[in-house]
């Protein structure tokens, strides 16, 4: 006497298929993402205003260069330490802090991308801001921008990405698989439910 396998439920065999195409389309977002902040953007136009956001190498830099090469009149530091001062942020691209001062405003309220978005929103708000050159790490960028959009309706942001060194190095692609979950979740909406728990 023979005895048939019971077969695997309908519904077993949908749910597996689900979640295989589900992880397929992440794999390949993932690696969109990943190629997408290795990117470097074009030489942004005059604007109004340049935000750095802080947190990375070489991005308070780049945007003191671009205040220095007339790229915009005034610059927001966003999510300064408590106790950096402007001489002491100077000093690394040789410029003169006295002739900074008018220009600069040391943000130190933001601790988070959300918070950056919020910091950035109440100052825009206070010097009439337009268009906003927005500097950061290539791959912070697109949650940069999304979180700087919902806060900034109307106002023109140009990316400048500051690529920092071995974007493929297995400490990077750590850093960039956490970021990559960090952007799902705020463009589900979820940035402030996660505040805390992840560094966002």
């Amino acid at each position: 006497m023979s005895t048939r396998r019971p077969r695997p439920h309908r519904w077993l065999r949908d749910a597996a298929t689900l979640a295989l195409a589900a992880a397929i389309a992440m794999v390949i977002s993932f690696a969109w993402f990943v190629r997408a902040a290795e990117q470097t953007d074009p030489p942004p136009p005059h604007a109004d205003a340049i935000v750095a956001l802080t947190g990375g190498a070489d991005r308070i830099e780049t945007a003191f260069r671009l205040l220095a090469a007339g790229q915009a009149d005034r610059l927001l530091v966003s999510g300064v330490a408590h106790g950096a001062a402007l001489a002491e942020l100077a000093r690394r691209v040789e410029m003169d802090p006295a002739a900074l001062a008018p220009q600069v405003t040391l943000g130190r309220a933001a601790t988070s991308t959300v918070g950056n978005a919020d910091e950035t929103a109440a100052w825009v708000r206070l010097h009439d801001v337009h268009s906003l050159i927005v500097v950061t790490a290539g791959y912070h960028m697109p949650r940069a921008l999304l979180e700087l959009e919902r806060a900034l309706p109307g106002v023109k942001l140009y990316p400048v990405a500051v690529q920092p060194p071995g974007m493929r190095s297995p400490g990077m692609l750590h850093l960039l698989a956490g970021e990559y979950v960090r952007l799902i979740a705020a463009a589900c909406g979820l940035s402030h439910l996660l505040h805390g728990r992840l560094p966002v």
